[in-house]
């Protein structure tokens, strides 16, 4: 850009110089013939003639070096310098960096309105771009709500499934085991060796475990029906904590409360309790044993929130798709993996939420979501 202006300069320059000769230069030659006349060789009036007759070369130089150069800071202030702003922000279009206040507002007539054009285009695309971002946030959102949703309702088609499986088989399940219970325990008071002993404690702490299962399962076929009400969650959680804080996975554990006064939800105290104490001891064998548990309760719209967070190694992603699963665990043979299917049952029947995700600083937090009354 600049070697064009420099150029265009140079022209304009030389046609200027030759312009300003051709218009001197008859007047020019009379004078200098009538001084030549008028003054004889080897005079001082002679010596001056020619001097001036050898200066004229050296000034018309002058004169075109001093146009080309006004020239040059003419056309580059007037042309060179707004062409050199467009093509930036021409540029800057082509990058898709959008601001309509980098657009200059300078040069002549056809530059200025090519400036305008160029500014209304920025604020056009501006605003496409901002209602294209807008589009795609809440495409964003429409996609995690549904995912959200298609999860929920996979896991309740499960829970569905596994209660109408339960309902079939818990009661057939469930005497026999009392049963072998009674006879386990008239075994042991008949044992007359301590390895016949350690056989009997073995097979009452797996049919405890078989119970247990059971348990967990008439919970998930329980009917969706609860007495609802408003219930205070700082006494609930109070209460639950009150109850886990002498168990062995909680032995170690600092649990600090955030709880907001008064904060009432619309739930069932003994469901509720279930999930709380469900959490406090999940979190606690996620730590092992070790760290702090922090229960806080806010509301949020029309929402109670109850939110437990530990101190643990968080969630790993191939865990969070399956955590809700009946019978998936990660403890092996200490846990059921119904524990959480319940929780999430159990909320879900007194019209809430239960979520997991990785906590920002670390840790799983789980959050009940519960209508406020």
């Amino acid at each position: 850009m600049k070697w064009r202006i420099a150029s265009v300069a140079f022209l304009l320059g030389s046609l200027s110089t030759g312009l300003t000769w051709l218009s001197v230069q008859p007047v020019l030659i009379r004078l200098l013939d009538v001084v030549r006349r008028l003054a004889p060789p080897g005079s001082a009036e002679a010596e001056v003639l020619a001097r001036v007759k050898g200066l004229l070369p050296l000034a018309l130089g002058l004169d075109l070096v001093a146009l080309t150069v006004l020239a040059y800071v003419v056309l580059d202030l007037t042309v060179g310098r707004p062409l050199r702003s467009t093509e930036a922000v021409v540029e800057q279009f082509g990058r898709l960096e959008l601001d309509a206040h980098l657009v200059p507002a300078q040069g002549g007539p056809l530059l200025s309105r090519m400036q305008r054009a160029l500014r209304r285009m920025a604020e056009a695309l501006q605003a496409e771009q901002t209602l294209t971002r807008s589009q795609m946030e809440s495409l964003r959102e429409a996609n995690a709500r549904l995912a959200r949703a298609q999860t929920e309702l996979v896991s309740s088609e499960r829970l569905a499934t596994v209660g109408r499986l339960a309902a079939g088989v818990a009661h057939e399940v469930g005497n026999p085991l009392s049963g072998i219970l009674g006879y386990v325990a008239l075994a042991r008071t008949k044992a007359s060796t301590p390895e016949v002993k350690d056989f009997l404690d073995r097979i009452d702490h797996e049919v405890q475990r078989i119970d247990h299962i059971i348990r967990g399962l008439l919970d998930l076929g329980r009917p969706g029906s609860a007495s609802l009400g408003p219930v205070e969650l700082g006494a609930v959680v109070e209460t639950c904590v009150r109850l886990v804080r002498a168990t062995p996975e909680l032995a170690g554990v600092t649990v600090e409360l955030g709880l907001e006064p008064g904060l009432l939800a619309r739930a069932d105290p003994g469901p509720l309790s279930q999930i709380l104490i469900n959490l406090l001891l999940n979190a606690g064998q996620a730590m092992g044993g070790q760290g702090r548990v922090h229960v806080t309760s806010r509301r949020e719209g029309d929402e109670a929130w109850l939110v437990v967070e530990d101190a643990g190694p968080g969630i790993p992603p191939e865990v969070m798709e399956r955590l809700f699963e009946p019978f998936f665990t990660t403890k092996g043979r200490q846990g059921t993996g119904l524990g959480l299917a319940v929780s999430l049952r159990l909320a879900q029947v007194m019209g809430g939420r239960l979520l997991a995700e990785n906590a920002p600083a670390g840790g799983a937090r789980f959050t009940v979501s519960l209508p406020a009354p």
